[in-house]
């Protein structure tokens, strides 16, 4: 009992000693160091991370940390998708917990986690008006069944480390914003980011749910159901993401989305190379996010049908300037083939569903040497 009591007012002090850090003037990354060793001493663990998620590469950067190799902080990055604990806490805006990474079904562990000898961790959201921005993260290279006090210290020090962050960007875009006379531009970039904003919100929530859903039973194929509708919802997502503004119209850069798109499967898989070269275009979201679902859909299907265990290579090509103001995206493996095709399966059908929404056209090629998919579509924003 008087060691609870003990760690409670550890806690205390260091959330104290954080809030007066997070109040000096000091730059933001002098504040992440400077945190992430306040919560290593709080929990007492010998290591610690802070992630900021990257819309670009789809990832999260570990943009402070202590207890880790030279080279790693700064430079070393961690899946953001469902399959990863800091990504899970991230896609979902809650807590994660494992007590034994080695027995954790459903998580891949990072490699780099794996150096370190880490075999707990616990994780929590950081917030910004409710939405990720990144994650907070403990590890430990000793067995920690972490209890629900350290996860609400976490989710504590998580706030005061958003609500730091959320105010030295606001400070920055403030001075640029005095620099610029608030140009319209620029407020119609705060506009959309305020939408993207409240658009990760739902996201959030709904990948919340599904997470719920899950847990709910135990039986693979409906694992396997709600795991390829949450790959589903993070393609829009990710469009979301990265939304611009051009002449009042909301486009997205098509080789940038695609390639966080790929990025993000890539890291749920083992043994899969995936290649993306892409020229650079820009679609309507509203068009931009069908052809995003259908990669994620033929690359699902290639992943989980085409390859035996030694694994294979799939490529990926957008081409703009075929033909007529048309562009092609080609998916191709280098797999066995399909041998019984199923032409009344639902993911076929969606496939081409998705194709006729943006005036596409489906083709398809199969052979024991690997199976190729081509759409070919207007360029229209």
């Amino acid at each position: 009992m008087l060691e609870t009591i003990e760690k409670l007012r550890r806690h205390v002090r260091i959330l104290v000693d954080l809030g007066r850090i997070a109040g000096q003037n000091s730059d933001i990354d002098r504040f992440l160091d400077q945190a992430v060793v306040q919560v290593a001493r709080a929990v007492e663990v010998d290591h610690a991370k802070i992630m900021r998620y990257r819309r670009s590469t789809a990832d999260l950067l570990m943009v402070a940390g202590v207890g880790w190799k030279t080279g790693v902080v700064r430079a070393a990055t961690f899946p953001a998708d469902l399959k990863s604990p800091p990504g899970l806490a991230y896609q979902t805006a809650e807590p994660v917990c494992l007590a034994d990474t080695a027995s954790a079904q459903g998580f891949v562990i990072s490699s780099i986690l794996q150096e370190h000898g880490i075999v707990s961790l616990a994780n929590v959201p950081v917030l910004i008006d409710g939405a990720a921005w990144g994650v907070l993260e403990i590890d430990s290279s000793v067995a920690c069944d972490f209890t629900e006090d350290t996860t609400d210290f976490l989710t504590a020090a998580a706030a005061i480390i958003g609500a730091t962050v959320q105010r030295r960007t606001a400070s920055d875009i403030d001075a640029a914003a005095m620099a610029e006379a608030a140009a319209s531009v620029q407020h119609r970039e705060i506009l959309l980011r305020e939408l993207q904003h409240r658009v990760k919100n739902n996201f959030q929530i709904i990948l919340s749910s599904i997470g719920i859903q899950k847990r709910r039973f135990d039986d693979p194929a409906i694992h396997r159901a709600l795991d390829h509708v949450a790959n589903r919802i993070n393609a829009i997502a990710l469009a979301h993401d990265q939304l611009a503004i051009r002449q009042n119209v909301h486009v997205v850069n098509v080789a940038s989305y695609l390639r966080a798109l790929v990025i993000s499967i890539e890291q749920q898989v083992d043994r899969i190379v995936i290649d993306f070269e892409a020229d650079e275009t820009e679609l309507s979201i509203e068009r931009a996010v069908p052809l995003g679902l259908i990669l994620n859909e033929v690359v699902t299907n290639s992943i989980k049908h085409a390859f035996d265990e030694a694994g294979g290579r799939i490529s990926i090509t957008l081409q703009t300037g075929v033909g007529f103001g048309e562009g092609r995206l080609t998916i191709s493996d280098n797999g066995g083939g399909i041998k019984k095709p199923n032409t009344d399966g639902s993911g076929l059908k969606l496939i081409d569903s998705l194709a006729r929404q943006i005036g596409g056209e489906v083709h398809r090629e199969s052979s024991p040497m690997g199976t190729s998919t081509s759409i070919l579509f207007p360029l229209i924003s």
